[in-house]
């Protein structure tokens, strides 16, 4: 394959800056880094350093921390996307952000090509491949994991060795095991966390603190909703992605959000992934509140019915599909009376709604109260039963 320009997904790490200096000697081509900046927490300034010293002349740092809470985790919460009922999808959601970027840095530099640095064996190969190819058909795609042969940690630290390119070590002097990070959630993968019965260190949650050590004194907080997306905190409002810098401090302080998950990959295996999501993990149990006094039960209750399809779209990389699109389309009309506001208390790794309130809400106490009331009439609920009790009398009757 001939290339005279490729955008390579960059973050200034081990894996990238071998794939950066691997393409300029198998390609002979201009490199064009795109380094993502989505609230991963780290200064992206080395980054840009180490592509200078390559001799990189066209580098892209871009803040996409708005956009990505904005357009990608934001419609995904309204659906309270859970993958296999635990995982928050906190990587899953940003591929296809940094997909459409890499995209629009191509068209801008007259580049033919993009570049990834994702492993033949997981998921994100396939999520940022099919974001490209959904963007643009005719793009080519690099995969140095599915061509080269450095296909272990010890021949890409040899190779990073020979070509003078830096190592990071971690504090206990090795590099360091496999970490993805955004706004919404650390991922940590691979080494010591490839045994599923060996429990994970503490070391390895660098963003939450442990319930144990969460302060004994809860803390309450209050989330107003507006269609559907949370606009304040303790009445204070805020962009999507300063409310969710907020959640993620309130949770990190409390312990909230760590996840040990045994997943399933698109690809076909089972992994282990230490997850940390605190902000995610307060919005997801906010919202739902919301909902349950402001949604329908049928609508409610339909929705819940295409959760599991919508996660698994997101999960596989369909975010630009036809179907994960008709599936936003119903997720956001059942948003448009989720008006109101949630108390929550957290304490101690948990997240407990303890209040709800709207101007929108379907919750009626006159009808449900125990107490003696005027609008609804107890009898009424007699035929309602033997109505639904018809089929089952027939099927007894018929033996």
């Amino acid at each position: 394959m001939s290339i005279n320009k490729v955008v390579l997904a960059y973050s200034g790490g081990l894996d990238t800056s071998i794939i950066l200096k691997w393409l300029q000697d198998e390609y002979q081509c201009e490199v064009v880094t795109f380094t993502a900046d989505l609230g991963q927490g780290e200064e992206l300034e080395p980054a840009r350093k180490k592509a200078e010293m390559f001799g990189i002349k066209e580098i892209f740092i871009d803040d996409l921390r708005e956009e990505f809470v904005r357009d990608f985790v934001f419609p995904m919460f309204r659906a309270n996307a859970l993958y296999e009922g635990v995982y928050l999808l906190g990587t899953a959601i940003a591929r296809p952000l940094i997909a459409k970027r890499q995209i629009e840095i191509a068209k801008q530099v007259g580049a033919e090509a993009v570049c990834h640095g994702a492993t033949g064996k997981g998921n994100d190969q396939i999520r940022f491949e099919l974001g490209y190819y959904a963007l643009n058909p005719d793009i080519k795609v690099i995969a140095p994991w599915r061509e080269w042969d450095l296909n272990s940690r010890e021949k890409l630290v040899d190779y990073a060795e020979k070509h003078q390119i830096p190592i990071a070590k971690d504090k206990r002097g090795e590099a360091p095991f496999s970490v993805d990070a955004n706004l919404l959630h650390t991922s940590s993968e691979g080494k010591l966390l490839e045994d599923p019965w060996e429990e994970s260190p503490e070391y390895v949650y660098g963003r939450i603190n442990s319930p144990e050590s969460a302060p004994d004194e809860p803390t309450y907080i209050e989330i107003e909703f507006e269609k559907g997306d949370a606009v304040t905190i303790d009445g204070v409002k805020m962009s999507p992605a300063t409310i969710l810098t907020k959640l993620n401090d309130l949770g990190r302080i409390n312990g909230i959000g760590r996840l040990d998950l045994l997943e399933n990959r698109y690809i076909g295996m089972k992994s282990r992934g230490i997850y940390e999501t605190p902000g995610g993990t307060i919005l997801l149990t906010a919202h739902r509140g919301m909902e349950s006094i402001t949604i329908d039960r049928g609508a409610m209750h339909l929705k819940d019915e295409i959760m599991p399809k919508y996660a698994e779209a997101i999960y596989n990389g369909f975010w630009y599909s036809p179907e994960r699109e008709m599936m936003q389309a119903l997720i956001d009309k059942s948003q448009e009376d989720v008006y109101g506001t949630v108390r929550l208390k957290l304490y101690k790794g948990g997240v407990h709604l303890v209040g709800r309130k709207s101007p929108r809400s379907l919750y009626s106490m006159e009808h449900v109260t125990f107490e003696e009331d005027e609008v609804y009439d107890q009898r009424d609920a007699e035929g309602f039963i033997k109505l639904n009790a018809l089929r089952l009398r027939l099927r007894n009757i018929r033996g």
